[in-house]
């Protein structure tokens, strides 16, 4: 009999690309959303659609019911805890044999970034549950780029307040892959374990201006600004304080060398290796073009 997989997160990028990666598997998708009427591009994709809402616990039970793997993704922000407990209860209750959730990279408590402090909590919850659990700790992802597309197709270059930080940056499309690998492999041969997702290499953002120069066949630059000149940008975008707040622990971090590392997880979990990011710009030209 076929496992039934309950998705959280459904509309983000991993989730939506982790679909993807499921749609031929014989596996039941169901995606949690809060407004079932906004997800008929779920149901046109063969995705059972459950209402529920991490905020609200009793909500979750009938989402629950019947579900065997829970990939569990909570959104970052000052309640992740609360939202990932939220839904480790709702699994406990409902029997669900194995929990799969996606945390940051370097998730522990001494963390330069709240948000890694905040979900090293989350981490700890999930390896105590009792249930078979996996932790995928992802780098920082190359569809971050996207932000810079109007700069990048508008002019010649991106600002970013990264310094000449380098980072083993890794496609979000690669991290679904390895999820989708864990979900169709048999429960026990992936528990207890946590894996720390990277791309192929470590690069600066003037290496990636120079792979966005290959891809595009014009000239892309890079020019670091400051965190001043970030959090403006971010704020008059409309970006909630809190996560500026967080994305400029993260910059801080990453400059001081934090993310300047690459792993071979991806690569034993799929037997490639993982997306350059090359790869990530051609996929996405239309977005980085006029």
């Amino acid at each position: 009999m076929s496992r039934t997989i309950l998705i959280t997160g459904a509309t983000g990028t991993v989730s939506t690309a982790l679909m993807d990666a499921l749609q031929d598997a014989d596996v039941r998708l169901r995606a949690l959303v809060r407004d079932p009427a906004k997800a008929d591009g779920l149901r046109e994709r063969g995705v059972e659609v459950a209402a529920g809402d991490l905020d609200d616990p009793r909500s979750l039970p009938a989402a629950f019911e019947g579900v065997q793997d829970l990939w569990l993704l909570v959104p970052n922000g000052p309640r992740t805890p609360e939202h990932n407990m939220n839904a480790m209860w709702a699994a406990r209750e409902a029997g669900v044999e194995r929990v799969v959730r996606l945390s940051v990279v370097g998730a522990a408590h001494d963390a330069p970034s709240r948000s890694a402090r905040l979900h090293a909590l989350s981490d700890r919850e999930v390896e105590q549950c009792g249930m078979s659990w996996t932790i995928l700790r992802p780098h920082w992802f190359m569809q971050n780029l996207l932000n810079e597309a109007g700069d990048v197709a508008g002019g010649d270059a991106f600002s970013l307040n990264m310094a000449g930080a380098r980072l083993g940056m890794i496609d979000a499309r690669d991290i679904a892959e390895c999820a989708a690998r864990v979900l169709l492999d048999d429960p026990g041969v992936h528990h207890g374990r946590t894996y720390t997702l990277t791309g192929p290499s470590s690069l600066t953002f003037g290496e990636v201006a120079e792979r966005f120069t290959a891809a595009l066949d014009r000239p892309v630059g890079y020019r670091p600004v400051s965190d001043d000149a970030k959090r403006e940008a971010l704020l008059g975008n409309g970006v909630p304080s809190w996560i500026v707040d967080m994305l400029e622990e993260y910059a801080r971090a990453y400059t001081s060398g934090w993310g300047d590392f690459t792993t071979g997880t991806v690569a034993d979990l799929l037997g490639r290796p993982p997306r350059d990011v090359a790869d990530f710009v051609r996929d996405h030209a239309p977005a980085f073009c006029h």
